[in-house]
């Protein structure tokens, strides 16, 4: 894998996504660009919501946390299943039903100015955030195993990957997504495939022995019952996970904007379910990867590196071989793009949307202003990424985990005070809840050994935070009229 090699590989791919571009862009407008013009067939989106949901963090993290957790991971992952199910059933049709653009109109529509601005914000806040650490981790292999040979500076690295995602995005927006993500999905089930292959075929195993070798090994470990103050305890990660996604996906608009591109609710609802169940597979086939670099580096004397998130990119780059290689460059670049591009598109969509009134406005207007908020938001992702990097001490997976269990709990509270209840808020202290929610569910998380015996949080933070942000909400309600009743 030689610099440039590396290069060549990067300019066909990137060929290749700009290529679809402008082939899927032709004749946009800003319609399109939010909505795909409502024409996107459900299989395409099911698909590349695969390369989209699980970004670079599952591609490098996942595998790199078997050596800490085992496959306690799918007990998040099963948790997932639960979550999107929930979507299925009741967020889809009310947000299909509203036909809506944003879904954080539906706060406005339910509560009224002050609750809808403070949902889009703390989506803008989440999304930005996780998506420039996901980010982060591509800009880091392309770093190590291009730009570092030629010394090229991390700052001009990360630059050049967000001009990348700004160029294909900038003028198909959503529609233009739909398709590369599908494209991209390809390489990242692709790389994992290969790489379990010849990991297996270098351990001089059957496919069967390896299954039963993976099955018996140290890291094969699942459930953890044992302990309730553990972070690994089963309830809390099943929990954590099915809140993860019912927020981080059915209450937040990158993905919730693809889904609302199927021509109905049906298509929509059948994309969702039958993603749901391929991203089990896929994630199990993470885990399982995961088990195998500890054993391959076990048996052959491999160092451990420093950074869990390091061993499986050296691994292929330095042990494997040349196809492992060339197959982990594109599936990392995929599955952290694939993410990046949409979390782009949808951080436009909810601003323009969310805060610039755009159906207020003409098609000049709005071609213009969804071009500098589409660029302020990648310049808002380079400026995150050096942050990160000057930072970091923890796995990525773990950071994105954490962060959203504190920036995607007030949108849990909000969306389940609007469909649970028919109580009105006092609109204008909505914000001061849901900035007070998170610091308090820190402060909780901070102290909760000591508070509750023990116990220590996990993702299931997000859970908590949820219900304190309803319960601060149902402190500033009051009865809804009659009238009011009858329009929720």
């Amino acid at each position: 894998m030689t610099p440039t090699l590396v290069a060549t590989i990067m300019v066909i791919y990137f060929g290749a996504l700009i290529f679809i571009s402008i082939i899927t862009s032709r004749g946009a407008d800003t319609n399109t660009f939010f909505t795909g013009n409502r024409q996107s067939p459900w299989y395409l989106v099911a698909f590349g919501m695969i390369g989209s949901s699980l970004s670079g963090v599952t591609f490098i993290s996942v595998p790199g946390n078997v050596g800490k957790v085992g496959f306690g991971y799918f007990q998040v992952v099963l948790g997932y299943l639960v979550g999107y199910w929930l979507i299925i059933g009741i967020l889809m049709p009310l947000y299909y039903r509203l036909n809506l653009i944003s879904i954080y109109t539906y706060l406005e529509q339910r509560f009224s100015f002050w609750t809808y601005k403070t949902g889009a914000f703390f989506f803008l806040v989440s999304r930005t955030i996780g998506s420039s650490l996901r980010l982060f981790l591509a800009a880091t292999v392309l770093q190590l195993f291009l730009f570092d040979a030629w010394h090229v500076p991390f700052f001009v690295t990360v630059a050049t990957t967000i001009i990348l995602i700004w160029v294909y995005t900038f003028k198909g927006g959503i529609k233009t997504i739909v398709w590369t993500d599908s494209f991209q999905t390809i390489f990242l089930i692709s790389a994992v495939c290969i790489a379990v292959w010849q990991i297996t075929s270098q351990l001089g195993m059957s496919f069967s022995e390896m299954v039963n070798a993976v099955s018996s090994s140290k890291y094969s470990k699942m459930f953890y019952f044992d302990d309730v103050n553990s972070t690994q305890f089963f309830w809390k990660q099943f929990i954590g996970g099915a809140f993860i996604t019912l927020t981080m996906t059915g209450m937040d608009q990158e993905i919730m904007q693809k889904n609302l591109t199927c021509k109905n609710l049906g298509e929509a609802q059948k994309n969702m379910f039958w993603f749901s169940l391929l991203l089990v597979f896929v994630n199990l086939l993470f885990i399982t990867l995961g088990a195998l670099l500890y054993m391959y580096s076990s048996t052959n004397g491999v160092a451990l590196p420093a950074s869990s998130d390091e061993l499986f990119p050296r691994l292929a780059f330095n042990e494997l071989g040349l196809a492992v290689g060339i197959f982990f460059l594109l599936g990392i670049t995929a599955s952290s793009y694939a993410s990046a591009d949409s979390a782009l598109a949808g951080l436009t969509t909810s601003f323009c949307i969310d805060f610039l009134n755009f159906k207020d406005k003409n098609e000049d207007v709005k071609r213009k202003q969804k071009f500098m908020v589409h660029l302020g938001f990648s310049l808002l992702f380079l400026i995150i990424i050096l942050v990160f990097k000057e930072i970091n001490e923890r796995s990525v997976i773990d950071a994105v985990l954490n962060i959203a269990g504190y920036t995607y709990g007030p949108l849990l509270g909000l969306f389940s005070f609007g469909l649970f209840t028919k109580r009105q808020v006092r609109d204008k202290l909505v914000p001061i809840v849901c900035v007070l929610s998170p610091a308090i569910s820190y402060l909780i998380s901070l102290n909760s050994e000591k508070l509750f015996n023990g116990y220590k949080f996990g993702i299931e933070i997000l859970v908590a935070n949820g219900i304190i942000t309803f319960i601060g909400l149902w402190l500033i309600s009051r009865k809804s009229t009659a009238e009011e009743i009858k329009a929720i």
